[in-house]
């Protein structure tokens, strides 16, 4: 798994994946879970990874959308 973003902004990471399913490529978003035990407080970012063998497409995919 490539890592292609961090950020704290659930409505973002949802576009992405959204984003992302839309190009065919499966993402998967870790420490969902770390974030809810701090108290969702935002201050532990959530990391929106992809397969390696689509991490190119997808860096691509963000970039072409303006959010890379």
């Amino acid at each position: 798994m490539t890592e292609i973003l961090r950020t704290t902004d659930p409505v973002r990471l949802s576009w992405l994946i959204a984003l992302l399913a839309d190009a065919g490529i499966d993402a998967v978003v870790l420490d969902t879970h770390t974030s809810v035990l701090e108290g969702s407080i935002g201050a532990i970012p959530r990391r929106l990874v992809v397969a390696e063998e689509d991490a190119a497409q997808a860096l691509r995919v963000l970039r072409e959308a303006g959010e890379a």
